[in-house]
C-alpha cells in the first residue's frame, strides 16, 4: 500500500483539537494498515518524526430508517504523536 491508500484523512473534533497542544493528531487510516505503515505513511507525508502510534477500531453505529435497520460502515483511527516542536500545518486553523 502506498502512503496517500493508508491515510485517509484527518479527524477533526474537540478531543483531536486539545490533543494538539501536545503534538498528537488523529487520523482515519485503512483498517487493514499496521501501526509500522502508518508510522511510515505519516512521515512520507507530512515530512514529520512520528514518535508513537495508537491504534483503534470503531464499530459502526446503528441506524434506523422506518422499519429498517443497518449499521454504519467499522473504521480504523490512529491517534500519532510527534516529536516535540513539530507540527502538522494541515490542521492548524
Amino acid at each position: 500500500m502506498e502512503a496517500r491508500d493508508i491515510i485517509i484523512r484527518p479527524l477533526v473534533t474537540e478531543k483531536g483539537h486539545a490533543g494538539q497542544a501536545e503534538g498528537r493528531y488523529t487520523f482515519v487510516v485503512d483498517a487493514r494498515a499496521n501501526k509500522v505503515q502508518i508510522k511510515a505513511a505519516v512521515e512520507e507525508i507530512f515530512k514529520v518524526e512520528v514518535v508513537s502510534v495508537n491504534t483503534m477500531r470503531v464499530l459502526g453505529k446503528i441506524r434506523r430508517v422506518g422499519r429498517y435497520q443497518g449499521r454504519k460502515p467499522s473504521w480504523k483511527k490512529a491517534v500519532v504523536g510527534l516529536k516535540a516542536g513539530q507540527t502538522i500545518e494541515l490542521f492548524q486553523v
